[in-house]
């Protein structure tokens, strides 16, 4: 039988983390099972707080132990791991997206607190975590949205150096139960950005006011209002440019954590959908006998393999980042605009095959549907995230430079960089390695190949008709573009894991056929756009390929889809 792919928490064994990662892992997911999927499901229904989920995390020191960077932490165990918690993200989206949010937001938190020199603000945090506390990102308004330009969140300056801060936030998750927020304003007697202020408030002071839960969910997504709250000297994280920075390398840490959040939903609904499709019986044969259910459900599970192979190649980047080392800041969109739609397509793939049965209340995929439509719009939407991955086309495919090789970053490391990213800014100027010895690598598989023939056909439009400065501020046409550059990048990093783990050749073959066809579909939507040149036209129309067709193989990939019924199943 060929190896599993998916995450299986039946047989699921960390061997690859430390002893204590390994311990706080399987313990998550022996909670979760032991707890049973009938109350899981009536939990989510039934919106309940996640007071039971948090008690066990508090229990556990599993926020103190994963989310407290080796500079405060108070045991060796303690560090900011990339790969652990990416672990843990895959985990807690298998059994449901509220149980995600309430880890990802106290993440969004903590960033400006572990990016401070406020020593006793780090302190504070590190013993609240200690006690179990989450923690909430106080950015986004009702206004004005995630525009940090446009806040209306004031802050008056006080005799003792302190401030009174006085406004409102909107979409902030945990605001109703956090230990600290984390909060950004402008002071009232500076303009322009060194009026900038990231200050931390607590959620239990007389003086914020909890609104409302903005969303119906367990996911206590919160509009809350301060009115007079006094911001002490110690409680000012930090100011002018660096307050700004500080929210948008937040978002950088904090967006990562969405792809392997839409994995493990994918995971879990994929598990049910393959079960009960093979198990029905429909005009006297199962249902995956027939030819179309068997391409959607391959389609959906080589897609999903895809998902994991850049999430986990993406995580060795992240972790080897360094100041002369910042191509996790296009890995990192990547992560949130591709994977995640990715994540949207498995599930409509999945949908299609079984139906009504997505409907049912008693089943997890009732709630996965739900759940991965949120993801994407998540940390910025698809749009704002393919227009960044659009500022490194040109560097990225057109002008590699030679640097070491990142390896698979599994160790027990604090990945301290992120909290030292500097100003977020000089997009244009990160370089990186050839993207081409990774398809080099596999151009013996047939659809990597044909892949690579459209690769090399981008590389071809950026050099001979691209957009011109006109043309240039067309973002529906961009947009175009950037689909096309995302799914190079996409195959690029699926290459590089899929040879550091030897991954089977017709599942990467099976998986190279989607992207042909997704690279053909975005040509022909670039062919008929408003603006698009007759050059550009004739380019995207001649860039498009037929995959290669093997039968064997797909019935290679078939055997590791019909592997997956029954493989898995939550007890009750």
């Amino acid at each position: 039988m060929a190896t599993p792919l998916l995450f299986n928490p039946h047989t699921y064994d960390p061997t690859h983390f430390d002893p204590e990662t390994r311990r706080l892992l399987r313990a998550t997911v022996d909670w979760f099972e032991d707890r049973g999927k009938r109350r899981l499901i009536e939990d989510y229904r039934t919106r309940a707080w996640l007071g039971d989920f948090l008690a066990f995390a508090a229990k556990e020191r599993l926020f103190a132990t994963f989310l407290t960077p080796a500079s405060a932490a108070t045991d060796e165990d303690q560090r900011w791991d990339t790969a652990r918690i990416a672990a843990l993200n895959e985990i807690l989206g298998f059994y449901g997206l509220d149980y995600w949010y309430a880890w990802q937001v106290t993440i969004l938190g903590l960033g400006p607190v572990w990016q401070s020199d406020n020593a006793a603000a780090r302190t504070r945090a590190a013993d609240l975590l200690s006690e179990g506390e989450v923690f909430a990102f106080g950015l986004s308004e009702k206004a004005h949205g995630a525009d940090i330009y446009s806040t209306d969140m004031l802050l008056e300056p006080q005799a003792d150096g302190g401030f009174r801060a006085s406004g409102s936030k909107y979409y902030i998750g945990n605001g109703n139960a956090a230990g600290l927020v984390s909060v950004f304003g402008r002071r009232t007697d500076v303009e322009g950005p060194d009026g900038y202020v990231f200050f931390a408030a607590d959620s239990r002071h007389p003086a914020y006011h909890l609104v409302k839960n903005v969303v119906d969910s367990s996911k206590f997504v919160s509009e809350f209002r301060l009115e007079g709250y006094p911001v002490a000297p110690e409680d000012v994280l930090h100011t002018g440019r660096a307050a700004f920075d500080a929210a948008l390398n937040t978002v950088n840490v904090g967006k990562f954590n969405l792809c392997t959040a839409s994995i493990g939903i994918c995971e879990h609904a994929m598990y049910e959908a393959v079960t009960h499709a093979h198990n029905r019986i429909l005009y006297g044969r199962p249902v995956t006998a027939f030819p179309h259910v068997r391409r959607e459900l391959a389609e959906a599970y080589v897609r999903l393999v895809g998902m994991k192979l850049f999430s986990d190649r993406a995580v060795d980047y992240f972790r080897s980042a360094g100041p002369e080392d910042r191509r996790y800041l296009l890995f990192n969109p990547m992560t949130k605009m591709k994977v995640t739609t990715e994540g949207e397509k498995v599930i409509d793939l999945m949908w299609d095959v079984i139906a009504a049965k997505g409907f049912e209340k008693d089943n997890y995929f009732s709630q996965a549907a739900i759940e991965i439509r949120g993801l994407p719009k998540l940390e910025g939407t698809v749009h704002v995230n393919l227009a960044l991955i659009l500022k490194f086309m040109r560097n990225h495919l057109l002008d590699p430079i030679d640097v070491p090789a990142v390896p698979t970053r599994l160790d027990a490391a604090d990945d301290d960089f992120l909290f030292r990213q500097g100003p977020a800014r000089g997009l244009g100027s990160v370089r990186f390695h050839d993207w081409r010895p990774a398809y080099d690598a596999y151009a013996e598989v047939p659809n990597v190949a044909r892949f690579r023939e459209q690769a090399d056909a981008l590389c071809e439009f950026v050099t001979t008709v691209a957009p011109d400065e006109e043309q240039s501020r067309d973002l529906d046409f961009l947009l175009s573009v950037g689909q096309l550059f995302a799914l190079v990048v996409h195959g690029q990093l699926i290459l590089e894991q899929a040879r550091l783990t030897d991954l089977d050749e017709s599942v990467l073959d099976e998986l190279f056929s989607v992207l042909v066809r997704d690279f053909s579909g975005h040509c022909v939507e670039l062919h008929g756009k408003d603006s698009a040149t007759e050059q550009q036209q004739r380019w995207a129309l001649g860039a498009v390929r037929r995959p290669v067709v093997d039968e064997e193989r797909s019935a290679q990939v078939w055997s590791r889809v019909e592997a997956l019924s029954g493989a898995y199943e939550m007890s009750l």
